[in-house]
């Protein structure tokens, strides 16, 4: 899942997969939806077969959970710096390169809840302190996608349930 991939048609129209309709989603509600999707989580990571791949193709509870951990991370940097910077322009993140190189598999889940619950926590913070006139900030990523402040959080809202679904199916 490298960051070249154009996912921002799902600000456009609901997911075909999970449903969710990033569109249409209040920015009011970006660090709610942040921080559910840690509560459920919380519970995924607890489970007795969180090592345990429903198949070789597709990631564990803990691999996904370690994933969407760096999402919110990656997307409170950039938040960050659209913030800071109208236009701001975002690195390349290869997803796929950084569970392989940081090992998702073999981190403790425990562990990887607490990190999950503090990154949720920042992010949702952050997004819930926007200012008004901030919003429409721009920043564009790495393969051309441009986002506004309030379309990231959308983005990221979609990404975050999208992996919720992808575990309770």
């Amino acid at each position: 899942m490298a960051d070249t991939k154009d996912w921002t048609w799902v600000l456009e129209r609901p997911c075909p997969e999970c449903g969710f309709a990033a569109g249409a989603l209040a920015r009011t509600d970006i660090g709610a939806t942040a921080r559910q999707v840690a509560d459920r989580f919380g519970v995924f990571l607890a489970a007795d077969d969180v090592r345990t791949r429903p198949d070789p193709d597709t990631w564990s509870a803990l691999e996904y959970g370690c994933h969407i951990r760096d999402v919110y991370r990656v997307i409170d940097g950039r938040l960050r710096a659209m913030l800071d910077e109208d236009g701001a322009r975002f690195p390349n993140w290869d997803q796929d390169a950084t569970a392989i190189e940081d090992d998702y598999a073999a981190q403790d889940p425990a562990v990887v809840a607490d990190e999950v619950r503090v990154a949720s926590d920042v992010v949702a913070d952050r997004f819930d302190a926007v200012a008004d006139d901030q919003w429409a900030n721009r920043g564009v990523r790495s393969n051309g996608s441009r986002f506004t402040v309030e379309t990231l959080g959308q983005y990221m809202a979609h990404d975050l349930v999208h992996h919720v679904w992808d575990l309770e199916r």
